[in-house]
């Protein structure tokens, strides 16, 4: 899904040309409901190429792509388009030809992704914190008329997003659907490859590149927000708050046109083949552009430098004249009250619709919790975590009958999802879930984490023990059939009360196991999916399972007993499980990142740890083993960004290889921690270390301090090199490696790791003290950094019964400023080395002894799990 607007910098402004599945579900507008009305045709996509979606046409000719890796690359294989992977082959046709470049892809959209309204710059904004410099054309315009009129007027907002092009991944719907409509037609096939040079990016293999540009395209791009309140003749409020930081331009397919030396001037996301009412179609921007850069290429590039300049300037990031980070306990209040004001206390969660999971802000809540318990905002923050994960868990984002989390909902009940699965959202939420167990103690919570792990376990492993990337929101409800959004999901009455035919016994009244589902679930005859959700009416008679009624009402409704509903309930869950498994399974992207990897070793071993079982870790185990040996390079001490499934399940990489970006080594260092921790086995603690050492070569900024996403000479060329400021769907490099400083101080006493997560924090104070609600994981390692971080040290054998009890102790509580260490006594281990205190601690009567220490003193000897919990919990 997407927010799909045109973007055209300084040069050219388009008004939005569609708004994906999510917007138009809404029917916030009738302008919605008749863009969502416009994309609903489509060309059916030819075969070829790993997950390309069925066809009734001939196969054609492949271009390049056919000898890429990447399944997003592969899927664009038999387009009528002269498509170039990104690489110096393309740059060199561009520079010699003299021509333009049109920049495709696609990739997972983030929580911040803007819904709505014309690019352009209005006075009004400044609420946004935007300083527009003329206002370039009211929202009333029509594209046609925007189009006929390509002057050059200076328009920019100096905010950061700087790039032109069409950046996507292979899950991605509204990137199928501008697949389909525009570049298998014939004519703009042409048009592409005569008069551009077309570049398909798989975003997810570069995101150095689609950070860069959706940079540049998110500057041009009002909010959904802003365009909704302005429709209505109520503007927001004039303080940067949570819309400010979830509500900014950009969204997936992007299309960004580049001059030959990579600037971008001209980008979009998602754009309709053709002209309609509200919106210009993909060939009439084609042939406007061609027609400017013909007549006005000059002027064009000259503007095109000055936007990459201002980009330049406004995107930079460095501690400056600063000495120290900002006040913490300031920041921690002004980002909880800011969260706040956004809150939906009916169905929890911060915002309207759609609505993301956003685990960073659930996390944040939940220290914030801890370090303001006895406070009413303590309370109150804790509540808003506990309730948005129940309603979550209980709506139609949830997959109840296959287990794992759609990408995110359309609505604010959660109801109704973008089908869509990813890794990364499974990976945070397994941890979410395992936190909120902690905190709560209430087992709905560790249910769900272990059925999030069941679906990874099942559905996205790699018999190696590395994991898939993600599962298409689309599927063909029948062989055969074009692939229709979320047809792998939903059901009708009719299905369930065939598949649950059974009567249930010692009810009130004559019932059916399927009536007892079709209830507690919220299915009607009619479906439960309204008309503005399905615009393009492929949902009819469908429906989305989500809990209505908790087991008590359901029970008490029918005059049973609360087990025998939970019974009944599994029973039908299991047998829709296996009916659903006749069904065309929707496409998977087997391409395994290495990031996303990491981020999964550490759902599976913070689970694990959490819950005591030994199985969960052993997976954490088996992933980290395999980015050892399938993403990691021995002679160089790199990280490798992928690698794919080829024949047979075997491990193939890219020739030559894609290298590591800051976000690969910051996760996978925080998954080794993580299983460290949970295993006690100290090798990952060591290997842990040495990727730190890496990461600091290869992306430490030494002058501003922080870290860069890109290594400088992977991104040679770029115009920007960026520093990730905001946390979304996927938390921040920089603030996950905040995080894994603090952590490899406490595990070493190695002062350097201090220092480096001061100057980190302190060149993002400036972000963190005007909109902390962009990076609520900062602002939390922020707290870490400014409080005491506990030592907890079990003196043991790893495999001794009262050894594990104790590490088991410190796994219940919740503590997310600590560090788990071993102390086996061995004087020479890796530990014991790096902390000489170690050693000046014994067992008490040679029994397993926790001591917890804090500023260079640690607590008296505890043998008693119970008497260690009093302790770490008070």
């Amino acid at each position: 899904m997407l927010s799909a607007r045109a973007c055209l910098g300084r040069v050219l402004l388009l008004p939005r040309a569609g708004a994906g599945l999510a917007a138009s579900r809404r029917g916030s507008s009738s302008r919605d409901k008749d863009r969502s009305a416009t994309v609903s045709s489509s060309v059916p996509m030819p075969a070829g190429g790993k997950g390309s979606r069925p066809s009734s046409t001939p196969q054609r000719v492949p271009n390049r792509l056919i000898h890429e890796k990447s399944p997003y690359l592969l899927q664009h294989a038999y387009n009528p388009v002269d498509w170039y992977p990104w690489g110096q082959e393309a740059f060199d046709k561009a520079r010699k030809e003299n021509k333009p470049i049109f920049l495709s892809g696609n990739a997972p959209i983030f929580p911040d992704w803007g819904r709505g309204g014309w690019c352009g710059v209005h006075r009004e904004w400044q609420w946004m914190g935007r300083v527009p410099l003329a206002w370039w054309v009211s929202q009333e315009t029509r594209g046609q008329d925007l189009l006929a009129s390509l002057h050059l007027t200076h328009c920019w907002p100096p905010d950061l997003s700087p790039w032109s092009c069409s950046v996507g991944y292979s899950t991605c719907h509204w990137c199928h659907m501008m697949e389909e409509e525009s570049f298998q037609n014939e004519e703009i096939g042409r048009l592409l490859s005569e008069d551009f040079v077309s570049v398909k990016v798989d975003r997810e293999e570069r995101p150095d590149v689609d950070k860069v540009y959706m940079t540049f395209v998110q500057v041009c791009s009002p909010s959904w927000e802003y365009t909704r309140h302005k429709a209505s003749g109520r503007l927001p409020s004039p303080s940067p708050s949570l819309r400010q930081a979830t509500s900014s331009g950009g969204g997936w397919p992007m299309n960004v046109w580049l001059t030959p030396n990579l600037q971008p001037f001209v980008g979009g996301t998602y754009f309709p083949p053709e002209d309609g009412l509200t919106r210009v179609g993909f060939r009439t921007v084609l042939l406007r552009i061609r027609e400017q850069w013909k007549q006005n290429k000059n002027a064009l590039l000259e503007n095109s430098q000055r936007v990459t300049t201002a980009l330049l300037a406004r995107s930079e990031i460095s501690v400056g004249d600063r000495q120290l980070p900002p006040s913490a306990a300031t920041v921690n209040s002004r980002c909880f009250q800011q969260l706040d004001e956004g809150y939906d206390e009916e169905y929890g969660g911060f915002a309207e619709a759609p609505k993301f999971p956003t685990p960073v802000i659930l996390s944040f809540l939940f220290s914030y919790w801890l370090s303001h318990r006895l406070t009413q905002d303590g309370s109150r923050a804790q509540q808003m975590a506990l309730h948005t994960l129940k309603m979550m868990a209980n709506g139609g984002i949830r997959d109840h009958v296959g287990q794992g989390f759609h990408r995110y909902s359309t609505d604010r009940q959660w109801h109704v999802p973008h089908f869509e699965k990813m890794l990364y959202d499974q990976a945070q939420l397994a941890v979410a879930y395992s936190q909120a167990f902690q905190i709560s103690g209430d087992e709905f919570y560790s249910d769900v984490a272990k059925d999030i792990l069941q679906y990874v376990t099942r559905s996205l492993s790699h018999r190696s023990g590395g994991f898939y990337s993600a599962e298409d929101a689309d599927s063909p409800p029948e062989r055969g059939m074009r692939p229709k959004e979320g047809a792998y999901y939903v059901w009708t009455v009719k299905e369930v009360q065939q598949l649950l035919p059974e009567p249930v016994l010692g009810a009130t009244e004559l019932l059916t196991s399927g009536q007892l589902f079709t209830k507690h679930y919220g299915l009607t005859e009619a479906g439960n999916i309204s008309p503005s959700q399905d615009p393009k009416g492929e949902l009819q008679g469908q429906n989305v399972l989500t809990v209505r009624y908790s087991l008590e009402l359901t029970a008490a409704r029918f005059g049973l007993g609360v087990e025998a509903v939970r019974t009944l309930l599994n029973t039908g869950l299991e047998k829709l499980f296996q009916a659903r498994k006749h069904r065309p399974k929707p496409h998977l992207d087997s391409k395994m990142l290495a990031a996303w990897n990491g981020l999964m070793v550490s759902g599976y071993a913070v689970t694990g740890a959490v819950l005591g079982q030994d199985r969960l870790i052993n997976y954490a185990t088996n992933g980290a083993k395999f980015l050892k040996r399938h993403m990691f390079d021995v002679a160089s001490g790199r990280l490798m960004r992928t690698c794919y499934t080829g024949s047979g399940g075997t491990v193939e990489h890219s020739n030559p290889p894609c290298w590591g970006f800051l976000e690969d080594y910051a996760f996978v260092v925080r998954g080794l921690l993580d299983l460290y921790e949970a295993s006690q086995e100290s090798a990952w603690l060591e290997w842990a270390l040495r990727l730190q050492d890496t990461q600091d070569r290869l992306f430490w900024d030494s002058q501003g301090g922080g870290y860069f996403c890109s290594e400088a000479e992977l991104g040679a060329g770029l115009p920007l090199r960026l520093k990730d400021d905001q946390d979304g769907a996927e938390p921040s490099a920089n603030s996950v490696s905040a995080h894994n400083l603090l952590r490899l101080h406490g595990f070493t006493g190695h002062k350097d790791w201090m220092d480096k997560c001061v100057c980190l924090l302190t060149a993002f104070s400036e972000r963190m003290r005007r909109v902390p609600v962009a990076l609520p994981e900062m602002v939390r390692a922020l707290s870490a950094q400014q409080q005491t971080l506990k030592q907890i040290v079990i003196c043991g054998d790893r495999q001794a019964k009262d050894t594990k009890a104790l590490v088991q102790c410190v796994h219940s509580v919740y503590i997310p400023n600590k560090v788990l260490i071993l102390a086996d006594g061995d004087p020479l281990s890796f530990l014991s080395r790096q902390l000489p205190f170690l050693s000046t601690l014994r067992r008490l009567e040679d029994q397993a002894t926790a001591y917890v220490c804090e500023n260079q003193a640690c607590s008296m000897p505890i043998t008693d799990p119970c008497e260690l919990r009093k302790l770490l919990h008070p």
